[in-house]
């Protein structure tokens, strides 16, 4: 509590960007014949393989402009309440309705505001309130399939049916979970392993309001919040695995078109593969002149690391190894690829727009970047020696977030643990890699479900 109430006193903990990863200054891109070779280098491995994806985040924020519309409309979510009735029949979760609702909608009778409370609130379909990930995206003939289904089948494909599941919930919609689940078990006929685990309560973190006094409620509890993906670090720490793929619930396309996410889910994975094997001959015959060509090739470390002995060079080497997929930048939101100044070294991190000083030259390194981080990561589970990773010790703590909310009409502060790919993995050996674009098509509003991957 200590600690938190002195971090929450300063100001935004900030990584000093040194330069953008581009194509070859620290982001690879893979040439047909080299990605084929890799796909089928991971199609035929023996290791485990695991998909770990956090899905307890909630699917109000889907729906946000049907909200904001119903409290203050304007010509923007009038625009997007316009879009969303004339395209009504092309959502999947239209066929869940009752058909005189169906009927209603087609000719324009029910009101808007029966509507949009029918489909949200929990006396009716309660889409608002549900995880994201059970809600369906997509129809295929008479069934309607959600992300959770979607996320195996994808997995299921590119791995040969050979591979586990684990996904991050909330307790309170575990049962339903595992019913969509059981559904698929039916669909299929396969027998799926799939395990789910839920943040630790333990990590939330207490909240402040700006003169450092802690946030009490009615009750007289303490008003805690979630402390960001960061805190999942101890459920990955629980998979047991030689391979682990990290994405997010949201980013899944129709089956018709996910055939560029599946081949990147095996293009990433035998990239990983043969990187470690790489890595795995330089230690067993250190050589100086192996890891500066390993490094030409994947750009594992920057160039000033040479300056180190050939001893250090192979404890760095000895780190777990992450192949992380980056998409072209094309205005989205969130994390991008960078060589950060660590201070006594320049490392290569994915950075979020929160930690960077958005004023002169930082500001003007961020805006010459090329690419995007869409989450989409292959990362070795086990070490050289076959033990298991402890990823706590590659996490770096002052990599945390202040994020600053309201509560009851006054602003509050609280801390968020370094994010899952972002400071809980700053000690880890980075491979960015090119991936196509038509891998990354995720749902942040339900409108994005009329584009094309869906």
């Amino acid at each position: 509590m200590q600690r938190n109430l002195h971090s929450i006193n300063d100001k935004q903990p900030e990584v000093e960007l040194f330069a953008p990863c581009k194509i070859g200054d620290g982001i690879v891109i893979l040439d047909p014949n080299s990605a084929n070779s890799l796909r089928e280098k991971f199609f035929l491995s023996k290791i485990t393989k695991t998909f770990f994806i956090p899905a307890s985040g909630s699917g109000s924020r889907m729906f946000e402009f049907l909200f904001d519309f119903l409290e203050e409309p304007t010509e923007e979510n009038r625009s997007a309440v316009e879009r969303f009735l004339n395209h009504v029949e092309d959502f999947a979760f239209f066929y869940q309705l009752p058909a005189q609702v169906q009927e209603q909608l087609r000719e324009r009778t029910m009101d808007i505001e029966q509507f949009v409370s029918y489909i949200l609130d929990n006396n009716g379909m309660g889409l608002a309130h549900l995880p994201k990930g059970l809600i369906p995206f997509h129809k295929y003939g008479p069934f309607l399939l959600n992300p959770f289904h979607e996320h195996v089948l994808q997995g299921l494909a590119a791995t040969n049916d050979s591979c586990s599941f684990h996904f991050t919930i909330q307790t309170k919609f575990e049962s339903a979970i595992q019913e969509q689940l059981n559904f698929l078990t039916g669909l299929t006929g396969k027998q799926l392993n799939i395990d789910f685990s839920i943040q630790n309560p333990q990590s939330d973190t207490q909240t402040y309001y700006t003169d450092g006094t802690p946030v009490v409620k009615e009750n007289g509890e303490n008003l805690v919040r979630p402390a960001g993906h960061g805190a999942l670090l101890e459920n990955l720490q629980r998979i047991d695995s030689d391979l682990i793929f990290i994405k997010n619930i949201d980013n899944v396309q129709h089956l018709e078109d996910s055939e560029t996410a599946i081949e990147t889910i095996q293009t990433i994975g035998g990239l990983n593969l043969y990187i470690q094997e790489k890595i795995q001959a330089i230690l067993t015959n250190p050589s100086l002149d192996a890891i500066k060509e390993l490094n030409e090739e994947f750009a594992l470390f920057h160039e000033n690391e040479f300056n180190k002995s050939i001893d250090e060079l192979i404890i760095l080497l000895k780190r777990p190894l992450r192949v992380c997929g980056m998409v072209r930048n094309e205005g989205q939101p969130g994390g991008g690829p960078f060589w950060i100044n660590d201070g006594d070294s320049i490392t290569k991190q994915i950075v979020e727009k929160a930690q960077i000083n958005l004023r002169g030259d930082q500001y003007r390194v961020m805006i010459q970047s090329t690419h995007f981080n869409p989450v989409f990561m292959a990362c070795q589970g086990k070490m050289y020696d076959g033990s298991k990773i402890d990823f706590v010790k590659y996490c770096d703590d002052s990599k945390y977030f202040i994020v600053n909310k309201r509560y009851q009409g006054k602003p509050i502060r609280f801390i968020e643990l370094p994010g899952l790919w972002n400071g809980s993995m700053a000690f880890w050996n980075t491979v960015f890699v090119e991936i196509k674009s038509e891998a990354f098509s995720p749902v942040k509003t339900i409108l994005d479900l009329l584009n094309p991957a869906h």
